[in-house]
C-alpha cells in the first residue's frame, strides 16, 4: 500500500479539539487527513465519515453543493457524541481536479447538470476510489462504522474493504436555492439517498 502515515497534531476547531492525522501516497503524490475525536473502542461501532475535499464547499463557502455543509454537520455531529472521525480525501470534484471542475461548473452555468458536464469533459460522472482508506482506518484503529453519508458507494466501498457499517447515517444538510438542482440530480442519476423532506435550510443564498 502507498499511503503512509506521517505525524499527528492537535487541530482545535469550533466543535472541539481534534486529532489530525496525516498520510500522504506515495504514488500520487496526494496527501489526506483524518480527524479523529475521543477514545476509540475497536469493538465498538464509531461515527465517522469519509469526505472528498471540495474546496469551492468546504473553504469559499459555496451555495453550488452540500459538502460544506455536510463537512460542518459531521463535525458538530461527532462533537455532541463525544468521538469520532472524518477522513479527509484529495480528490477534488469527484476525482476530476479542481480546475476541471471549475470547467464543468461553466458548463452547468450553460445548464447541464452535474452529471452532464464531468460527461462532456470526457470523465465518468465519478472518478473517486477509496482503497486509501485502509491504512487510514488502521492507524486511528476504527473497524466499525456509524457512517455519515448519502452515498451508498461509500457503504459498499467500506464493506468491500473488510470494514464494518453498523449504520447510516444520514446527512441531508445545506439545501438552498442554488444547489437544488444538483441535489435532484445526486439522487436521480448517481443514487444517493436523499429524502426531500429531511433536508435542512442552512442557507437561503
Amino acid at each position: 500500500m502507498s499511503i503512509k502515515f506521517i505525524a499527528s497534531s492537535k487541530l482545535p476547531t469550533p466543535w472541539g479539539v481534534f486529532e489530525m492525522h496525516g498520510f500522504e501516497d506515495s504514488e500520487t503524490g496526494k496527501e489526506h487527513v483524518a480527524l479523529t475525536l475521543g477514545a476509540f473502542d475497536a469493538n465498538s461501532p464509531i461515527l465517522g465519515r469519509i469526505h472528498s475535499e471540495c474546496l469551492t464547499g468546504d473553504a469559499l463557502f459555496s451555495l453550488r453543493c452540500d459538502c460544506g455543509f455536510q463537512l460542518q454537520t459531521a463535525m458538530q455531529n461527532i462533537a455532541e457524541a463525544g468521538q469520532g472521525f472524518i477522513l479527509y480525501l484529495r480528490q477534488e470534484g469527484r476525482g476530476i481536479g479542481l480546475l476541471n471542475k471549475i470547467r464543468a461548473y461553466e458548463l452547468q452555468d450553460e445548464g447541464a447538470n452535474t452529471v452532464e458536464a464531468n460527461e462532456r469533459l470526457g470523465f465518468a460522472a465519478d472518478l473517486r476510489k477509496y482503497d486509501m482508506i485502509i491504512p487510514m482506518m488502521e492507524q486511528i484503529g476504527v473497524s466499525k462504522v456509524r457512517l455519515m453519508t448519502n452515498n451508498p458507494r461509500k457503504v459498499k466501498a467500506m464493506q468491500s474493504f473488510g470494514l464494518e457499517v453498523v449504520e447510516r447515517v444520514p446527512l441531508q444538510v445545506g439545501k438552498n436555492r442554488y444547489n437544488e438542482d444538483y441535489l435532484k440530480t445526486k439522487s436521480t442519476e448517481l443514487g444517493h439517498m436523499m429524502s426531500e423532506h429531511h433536508f435542512t435550510e442552512s442557507s437561503k443564498g
